[in-house]
Formats: structure tokens, sequence, C-alpha cells
């Protein structure tokens, strides 16, 4: 089993899926190997109080992707079989975010109604998310994987 994360390093995690960027690990066809991955926001958003982070998130820096994980063997056009044995959260960030863009940047569909950057912090316990921001309020907080495909083929001169 392999492991990695390194999501301060440029050469692991990545907003973009191109071919410039280096295969960070290769595995086989088979193999179990562990990701360790960051939130969207690249770790933008803070559990906190304060929603200044929501409404100061630098959205041209989003959607990080950890990787890219080379398959050996693999050429372009396989169709490749990926089998998520398990998704969950770090023990250090067993927590997620609901946030309300503020209109200044970006917004929403609702600005006329919500206007200013809002945030609610979720706690994961057992299946069940709760949050301070919102009291007695509590839902099935089941993690996603997020993105998952293969790089384009590079582009020859």
């Amino acid at each position: 089993m392999t492991s990695k994360h390194r999501p301060n390093n440029s050469l692991t995690c990545t907003t973009a899926g191109t071919p410039d960027i280096p295969i960070i690990e290769w595995v086989k066809p088979g193999d179990e190997f562990r990701i360790e991955c960051i939130d969207w926001t690249g770790g933008q958003i803070h559990d906190d109080d304060s929603a200044n982070d929501v409404r100061d998130v630098a959205l041209t820096k989003v959607h990080y992707l950890s990787g890219p994980i080379g398959v050996k063997g693999a050429e372009p056009g396989d169709l490749l079989v990926v089998d998520l044995l398990d998704v969950g959260v770090l023990p250090e960030s067993a927590w997620g975010f609901t946030g309300i863009f503020a209109k200044e940047n970006g917004g929403g569909f609702l600005t006329e109604h919500f206007p200013d950057a809002r945030k609610a912090c979720w706690h994961f316990s057992g299946l069940y998310a709760n949050s301070r921001h919102i009291p007695n309020v509590e839902f099935a907080g089941i993690t996603h994987p997020g993105l998952i495909g293969c790089l384009p083929l590079a582009r020859t001169a």
C-alpha cells in the first residue's frame, strides 16, 4: 500500500489535469494504494467562526487534485477501472463547511437575499455531521472522492 500526502508540494497537488505534470507515483494494475487529499479550496477555509475566509477565498485556485498517479502498462485510449475501497476523513481534518460566497467575490444565485459571505462548519462524528453554527441540526455526513479522471494525451508538434 502506498500513501501520498504532500498537499503543499506543487508537484503533487494541482488545479489542472494536464500531461505536463509529472507522474508522482506509479502503480501496477490491481495494486491497492492510499491517496490523502485536501479540500477543493486547497485549505483556504478554516474551522473557525469567521466567514472572512469564504469572503476572501481565491476562486482562481480551486479544485485541487492529488496526483497524477500512473498505471504501469496503461496506454492512451485504454479504459481504466478504479475501485474505491474506502473514502473517509483524516483524523486531523474531520470537518467540512457550507459556504455562501459574497456578492463581491462571485456570489451565488441568492445574492439579493444573502449578499454577505457566511459559513457553517460541520464536524463528522461517526456517520453524522453537526455544526456549532446551526444548532440542533444533524445529517448523514457522507464524504465523496471528488474528481477522478485521466490526463489528456500530450500534444505532439
